[in-house]
C-alpha cells in the first residue's frame, strides 16, 4: 500500500503535517477530514534510493527500543488495540529504519500474527529475550506489565555495557595515540636529527645509535609493518570465529589479572538479571536458561549455562551445575540456592544483578584510577626516551667544547 505525507489545518486553525498508508489520495483526504483536518497539500511519499543499503540508514539505538516499549506498554495498559498502538508508534516514529520495521509489524499483526511472531522476523532489533518475554506477557496477559519490565532491563543493560566500553575505550585511545606520535617521530623527526649527527663524525651513543636504527627499519618496512598488523588481525577474527577460537579466547580474557575480574563481574550481573527478569516474567525455567546462555557473550560462560541447563534437565538444582562450572562466584551460587530453597528465585536474582551493578561500578573506578598513572608513565617514557636518545650527542658535544 502506498504512503502519503500530507499537511493541513484542523478545527482550532494549527498546521498539521504527517504521513498516511492508503489506496489512494482521495482516501487520505476523506480519512483527514473525518479526524478534523482540512488538507491543504497530499502528494505521494517519495522513495528512499538508499532504502535497502544497510550503510545509508540510520541506526536503531537502545534507547529507540526503550522510548517505544515504555511508550507502548503505556497504550496497552490505558486499553489501546494493540494494532492501534502500533499505528500511533509508527506514525510518531522519527528514525527511517525504525519506522519501516514497525510498519512491517503493524502489517502482519493486522494480517493475524501475533504481536510475539512479527517481532520475531526483526532479529536484529528484536532478540530472543524481548521475543520471550512478549510471548509470555500475551499468553499471561500481562503485556503492559512485561513491556515495562523489558524498557527496565534494557537500559539497565545499556547502562552497564556503557561503563564496560568506557573503561576499555580510555586505554586503547592512549595506546593508539602513543603508536601515532612514535610513528611520527621515528619517520619525520629521526631522519633529520640523523643527517646532522652524520655531520659529526663521532661514534653515537648506544641510545641514539638504536633510535636511528629503529627510525632506518620503520622507514624502510612501514608498508610491511601495516600489512603484517591487518594480518594478524584478520586472523585473529577467523581464529575467533571458531568454535575452539572462542573457548579459548573468552578463557583467558576471563582469567586475565586486571580485565578478567571486571568482565566476570559484568558477565555474573547480565546473567542474573536476564534470568530473573525472564523467571518472573512466567517463561520456563529451560527456555530462559538457553536464551540466557545464547546471550551471554562469552563462550566459557556459555558453556557453563548450557551444562546447567542439561543437568536441571536431569533433576537437579541451579545452584549445584553452578557451583561445579568454577565460572560464578561462591556468593553467588550460593545466594541463587537460597533463592530455589525459598522460592523466590527471581527476586534473588535481581538482588545479585543490583549488588555487582554497583560491584561493576567500584571496578571500573579502581581500574581509570590505576590506568591514569600507568599510561602518563608509559607515554612520558616513550617519547621522553626518544627526545633523550636524540639529544645525548649535542650534549656530548657540549660537554667536549666546554672541556
Amino acid at each position: 500500500m502506498p504512503a502519503y505525507v500530507w499537511k493541513g489545518v484542523n478545527r482550532k486553525g494549527q498546521k498539521k503535517k504527517g504521513e498516511m498508508d492508503a489506496e489512494n489520495e482521495n482516501f487520505v483526504r476523506l480519512t483527514l477530514r473525518r479526524q478534523g483536518v482540512e488538507p491543504s497539500a497530499i502528494k505521494l511519499k517519495p522513495k528512499d534510493v538508499f532504502e535497502n543499503i544497510k550503510l545509508f540508514q540510520p541506526r536503531i539505538t537502545e534507547k529507540d527500543i526503550v522510548v517505544m516499549t515504555r511508550q507502548f506498554a503505556t497504550m496497552i495498559d490505558a486499553g489501546l488495540p494493540l494494532v492501534q498502538c502500533l499505528d500511533i508508534l509508527y506514525s510518531q516514529q522519527d528514525n527511517r529504519t525504525f519506522k519501516r520495521i514497525l510498519k512491517q509489524i503493524k502489517d502482519d499483526v493486522e494480517e493475524g500474527s501475533t504481536f510475539a511472531d512479527a517481532l520475531k522476523k526483526h532479529p536484529d532489533v528484536f532478540d530472543e529475550l524481548f521475543v520471550n518475554l512478549v510471548a509470555a506477557g500475551e499468553i499471561g496477559g500481562i503485556l503492559d506489565v512485561i513491556l515495562n519490565r523489558l524498557a527496565n532491563y534494557i537500559e539497565k543493560a545499556a547502562k552497564l555495557k556503557k561503563k564496560v566500553k568506557g573503561a576499555m575505550v580510555y586505554p586503547l585511545v592512549v595506546m593508539i595515540i602513543a603508536v601515532c606520535v612514535v610513528a611520527v617521530i621515528l619517520i619525520f623527526v629521526i631522519p633529520v636529527f640523523q643527517q646532522m649527527f652524520a655531520d659529526f663524525g663521532r661514534a653515537l651513543p648506544a641510545p641514539t645509535q638504536f633510535v636511528v636504527n629503529l627510525s632506518n627499519f620503520v622507514k624502510s618496512y612501514v608498508v610491511h609493518i601495516v600489512v603484517f598488523m591487518a594480518l594478524c588481525i584478520f586472523a585473529f577474527r577467523r581464529f575467533y570465529r571458531t568454535e575452539r577460537g572462542r573457548t579459548v579466547v573468552d578463557d583467558l580474557v576471563l582469567k586475565a589479572p586486571v580485565f578478567g575480574v571486571l568482565i566476570r563481574k559484568v558477565a555474573v550481573a547480565k546473567f542474573t538479571r536476564t534470568l530473573g527478569t525472564m523467571i518472573s516474567s512466567g517463561v520456563p525455567i529451560l527456555d530462559s536458561l538457553d536464551i540466557v546462555a545464547a546471550t551471554a557473550g562469552n563462550k566459557t560462560i556459555e558453556t557453563a549455562l548450557r551444562e546447567t541447563r542439561l543437568s536441571i534437565s536431569e533433576g537437579r538444582t541451579i545452584a549445584e551445575p553452578l557451583a561445579d562450572s568454577d565460572v560464578f562466584p561462591a556468593m553467588v551460587v550460593q545466594m541463587i540456592s537460597v533463592g530455589e530453597a525459598t522460592g523466590a528465585l527471581d527476586t534473588m536474582l535481581t538482588k545479585i544483578a543490583d549488588f555487582y551493578d554497583d560491584e561493576v561500578d567500584a571496578a571500573v573506578d579502581a581500574l581509570t584510577a590505576m590506568l591514569e598513572p600507568f599510561m602518563m608513565v608509559f607515554l612520558g617514557g616513550t617519547i621522553g626516551g626518544l627526545v633523550v636518545s636524540m639529544y645525548l650527542p649535542i650534549f656530548q658535544m657540549a660537554g667536549a667544547v666546554g672541556g
